[in-house]
């Protein structure tokens, strides 16, 4: 098989509301190149107990963000293998059981 440089590509036309270069978007709803209108997605059961739960309780705090942007920007950001080993035991366990109801 041989593999070639991009130059010697066809250059691929754009999907339809597509604005390629121009760095828009195409418009909301239109599938994507090469994609059926009618593809369907579904989610397993994990995965829509980890969307309900993860919009429960999702929250931003800026300001943490921000301090931590700043440790890592300065070199004094800390990681604390034991806390994240913790956290991920944690929450896999929380998961196992929600999936197991």
């Amino acid at each position: 098989m041989k593999i070639g440089s991009p130059a010697d590509k066809p250059p691929v036309a754009p999907a339809p509301g597509d604005r390629g270069a121009t760095g828009q978007t195409a418009k909301a709803g239109a599938a994507p190149s090469g994609a059926e209108a009618s593809a369907q997605v579904e989610l397993s059961n994990a995965a829509a107990s980890l969307m309900s739960t993860a919009g429960a309780s999702a929250e931003f705090d800026a300001e943490k963000v921000s301090r931590i942007s700043q440790a890592i920007a300065d070199g004094s950001f800390k990681v604390n293998p034991e806390a994240i080993a913790d956290k991920l035991i944690a929450n896999a366990q929380e998961l196992l059981t929600k999936a197991s109801h």
